[in-house]
């Protein structure tokens, strides 16, 4: 399958990856710094943003991993950095371990998969927030006008959620309410976490927010899982979505991250 993206910038290489339920505009807040230096693609995984659902399409992070690799291949890209928030988190790692010549660097925003026990089944409670947001995330630009909607939708993703900009939240509802990929992207995660060595010649920073309520340091963000010469940075009220909360240390941290390229 072919998917969607948007691209801008000139210079090397920097692919953005999403997580679960989101897309690419998710990144608008950080994009045009990120241009000043980079050529930068920004896609939309299977089932989310303008990319279409293919259900013979492997849906685990590995298969997704591949799946970009194809795409740079279709672009004519041979390295790249990494970015990527959540899924798009563990999605860049496993890019990086399975194609350590082909990755310039990564950044992992709140990753998924470092945990030390993995996920069984979905939860009753993200399988009702999702059908919530399916019926009303056509409404979504009106009903978020009103402060108790933003709270009740973001209050838990965003310490922030008071002062994001109202286009960064109308932009998660309707990708999470319009997702046809959101479960199969769920069940790909299930019974797996990311255990893979990452070689020393890729540079890796890892960034949670200190109040991450999706992937929580008591059960979601094991060390021991990262790659030993990753480095390790908690920001402080950050949520689940370091570039939303926290987008000036976040550009900060990717510079620094792509300039330790040998």
């Amino acid at each position: 399958m072919t998917l969607s993206y948007q691209s801008a910038g000139t210079g090397e290489p920097l692919v953005l990856l999403h997580g679960m339920g989101s897309a690419s505009t998710i990144w608008k807040q950080i994009m045009p710094q990120l241009t000043e230096r980079f050529r930068v693609i920004a896609f939309d995984l299977p089932g989310h943003g303008n990319s279409s659902y293919d259900p013979n399409q492997n849906m685990d992070p590995h298969s997704l991993a591949v799946l970009i690799k194809d795409e740079l291949t279709k672009l004519e890209i041979d390295k790249a950095h990494f970015v990527g928030n959540s899924l798009g988190g563990w999605i860049a790692m496993d890019f990086a371990a399975t194609y350590p010549e082909h990755t310039l660097s990564v950044v992992g925003l709140a990753p998924a998969g470092l945990w030390l026990v993995p996920t069984m089944q979905r939860t009753a409670l993200g399988a009702k927030s999702r059908l919530i947001a399916r019926f009303v995330y056509p409404f979504a630009d009106q009903l978020l006008k009103e402060s108790w909607a933003r709270k009740f939708a973001f209050g838990l993703v965003s310490p922030e959620w008071r002062t994001l900009p109202r286009e960064t939240l109308v932009d998660a509802v309707v990708a999470y309410g319009s997702s046809s990929g959101y479960f199969p992207a769920w069940d790909g995660m299930l019974k797996r976490r990311f255990d893979k060595p990452i070689s020393k010649t890729v540079p890796i920073t890892i960034i949670f927010g200190d109040s991450d309520n999706t992937l929580p340091a008591q059960t979601s963000q094991e060390r021991t899982l990262a790659p030993e010469h990753a480095r390790w940075v908690m920001l402080t009220r950050s949520g689940h979505a370091p570039m939303w909360d926290r987008p000036t240390e976040v550009i900060s941290e990717i510079f620094l991250t792509t300039d330790n390229v040998l």
